[in-house]
């Protein structure tokens, strides 16, 4: 029996489905995470073999104890995942310190964590890349702006989500965040990058062990993260019902160059909302970043929804067996709406329950933790066409 380790096993709160997978595979699944046993959903605790609670997954030294018991009472550790963006870098660390060989190990983290140390792989790859300037002094980001104009974005090189991200639109606005900047965060390191006129089209895929997909998807999200979370907006996107050939051959490529394996990932694109002298053609696909882990919250969910299928089996087969026989079925638009608690909607929440009932599949409130960027109440639901779709979002955040 294969041992694997699931770091934070209980956030998002969907992902017990992977435990339930792997377990149902064959799996011994040891969980560790800082909630109480007793507060865990049953459905978590049913696909555990054992749970070690820690104090504080921040404290290296913890988590590092536990990996450690659980070596101890099991032997070889075989795999060791979070699936989550926050613990990459701990789940290599682990994997490094405990030589487990199924994932990334600290000397890969660069490349899949700092935005500017992805660039020369996706341009091995063929894929256009944005410019870019690493935040330093006024006058060397000011001399990066006349080359490339304003507006600009400025974000951590190493950032989780649109966390502390900003598009800059003047001189002033530049003053203003090279001060917050130096004040609240004087070490870390900041990437300024020309704006890009896009929309985010994303290559969900699972990736074997030999660095081929064995499951693709993708979403398009029509509006900015960015300006989600900054202005406080509603948050939509949905997975398309079928992936575009250019979104496919360029996650690919991605997947080759950054050396992908054994892994679900979340790749970001621009695709071009208008002609750009320094990027292209309105339509053109251009990298953004890539992401080594699911897309986030709910949309391994909304993935089965637009695919008839179930992607937390397909990835366990992927970890228990190296492939998958699980099918993929008939095609649909999945649709996400969070809309934000406060705006005075001209549909009540019964009225869009009663009006789309035959489509809803999922309707829930968000964490704390995601609503920033998903905004505070979901909604998810499929559709034939992208027509129907339309009007899905239309009903949803028409304000009066």
């Amino acid at each position: 029996m294969k041992n694997f380790i699931f770091i934070s096993p209980n956030f998002p709160t969907n992902y017990w489905q992977f435990c339930h997978e792997l377990q149902n595979n064959g799996m011994n699944v040891l969980g560790i995470g800082d909630q109480p046993y007793d507060e865990l959903m049953p459905e978590l605790k049913e696909s555990l073999n054992e749970y070690y609670k820690v104090g504080s997954l921040e404290n290296y030294d913890e988590v590092y104890r536990a990996v450690a018991f659980f070596a101890f009472k099991y032997g070889k550790i075989d795999w060791l995942e979070s699936n989550n963006e926050y613990w990459l870098e701990q789940d290599a660390r682990l994997r490094t310190d405990f030589n487990i060989n199924t994932g990334f190990h600290l000397e890969d983290i660069p490349r899949i964590k700092y935005k500017s140390k992805m660039k020369p792989f996706y341009q091995k790859a063929g894929i256009t890349t944005a410019r870019y300037h690493m935040v330093d002094n006024f006058e060397s980001c000011r001399k990066f702006i006349d080359e490339v104009g304003y507006p600009v974005v400025v974000k951590p090189d190493n950032g989780v989500g649109a966390s502390d991200t900003y598009k800059l639109s003047s001189d002033r606005e530049l003053q203003e965040f090279l001060a917050y900047k130096y004040a609240a965060h004087p070490f870390a390191p900041y990437i300024m990058e020309e704006f890009v006129h896009a929309e985010v089209n994303s290559y969900d895929a699972i990736i074997d062990a030999h660095g081929n997909p064995i499951f693709e998807a993708g979403n398009v999200t029509p509006m900015s993260i960015m300006d989600i979370v900054n202005n406080s907006d509603n948050s939509i996107y949905y997975i398309v019902k079928d992936l575009p050939d250019d979104t496919r051959a360029a996650g690919r490529a991605a997947v080759k160059s950054f050396g992908v394996k054994s892994r679900f990932v979340h790749f970001e694109f621009f695709r071009m909302t208008e002609d750009q002298a320094s990027m292209g053609e309105k339509g053109k696909i251009v990298a953004l970043e890539v992401n080594m882990r699911p897309c986030g919250g709910f949309t391994p969910d909304m993935i089965n929804f637009a695919r008839s299928t179930n992607v937390y089996k397909i990835w366990a087969d992927m970890v228990a067996f190296g492939g998958t026989d699980m099918p993929v079925g008939q095609h649909f638009y999945c649709a996400y709406a969070g809309r934000r608690d406060g705006k005075p909607f001209a549909l009540s929440h019964e009225q869009i329950m009663q009006r789309y009932q035959n489509n809803m599949r999922m309707v829930d409130r968000i964490p704390a933790a995601l609503a920033d960027a998903m905004g505070n109440q979901m909604y998810v639901a499929t559709f034939s066409t992208e027509e129907e779709m339309n009007q899905f979002y239309k009903d949803v955040l028409a304000t009066e």
